[in-house]
């Protein structure tokens, strides 16, 4: 908390100002607040715990003692908050020998702080979360993004993004995944599902979603871990409707059928 508040806080300070922006890739940026951000995050973490080891987006991995893992995205949302589109966060979150155990995604402009700990729930702001109770598809509201290889790779979730539009209510695409996670975990959006995430975009948002009662898997159906990538969050009452559509079976095609678990 006090890590992802620090950074927050930087972030306010800067949004609107961001002027040096890199490219790390075609379309993956980077400012010198997201170095800013993750340099504050780490002074926080190293202060209380010098032994451990990080994955950091920035900077790497720091192997530290082998057994905790602290997983930081300093800002997750860089090309918004480079041009001043409101929608971004701060997630960090401790794995201990591989699992995750506690995780916190802020929002600074908002001043919402999500939080969770392995078997003590999920929060807002000291507020325990729920998932929604959404059972149909075709009513659910769902969230999604893009690759950074969208322009070369045909695995680009463009076909994905058209099956759902379809057949649920609205899908949006607003470009943080860790603030798409939290908002499952809230029960703002009914599910989520992207490919070729990172550990620092999931790690955090992952066990908000199990602690406020949800459920995160791979495409494959196999719960969550720090490996994989592909994922598919949701309330647990449309997950198996969503993997079906994201496999192409044709019994999650039907248009306005009302998909249950």
């Amino acid at each position: 908390m006090r890590a992802c508040l620090a950074a927050g806080r930087l972030q306010r300070a800067a949004f609107g100002r961001a002027r040096a922006v890199e490219h790390k890739g075609e379309i993956d940026l980077v400012t010198a607040t997201d170095r800013r951000s993750e340099e504050a995050i780490l002074r926080v973490i190293r202060a209380a715990h010098p032994g451990h080891g990080v994955l950091a987006e920035e900077s790497g991995r720091d192997a530290g003692d082998g057994a905790h893992l602290w997983v930081v995205d300093p800002l997750d949302g860089t090309t918004n908050f480079s041009r001043g589109f409101p929608v971004f966060a701060v997630s960090v979150a401790l794995a201990l020998e591989g699992r995750v155990v506690a995780g916190a995604v802020h929002q600074p402009l908002l001043g919402e702080l999500f939080t969770a700990v392995r078997g003590g729930g999920a929060h807002l702001n000291g507020r325990r979360i729920r998932v929604s109770r959404q059972e149909a598809l075709d009513q659910a509201f769902l969230a999604t993004g893009f690759p950074y290889d969208i322009r070369r790779s045909r695995r680009n979730n463009l076909e994905n993004f058209r099956r759902f539009a379809t057949r649920c209510l609205a899908v949006r695409r607003a470009g943080a995944a860790a603030l798409d996670l939290a908002y499952v975990a809230a029960g703002r959006f009914d599910g989520f599902w992207e490919l070729k995430l990172q550990p620092w975009d999931l790690a955090a948002g992952a066990l908000l979603v199990e602690e406020a009662g949800g459920t995160i898997t791979g495409l494959d159906g196999r719960p969550w871990s720090l490996p994989v990538r592909d994922v598919v969050a949701s309330n647990g009452l449309v997950h198996k409707p969503m993997l079906a559509l994201l496999a192409g079976d044709r019994g999650a095609r039907r248009g306005r059928t009302r998909l249950r678990c």
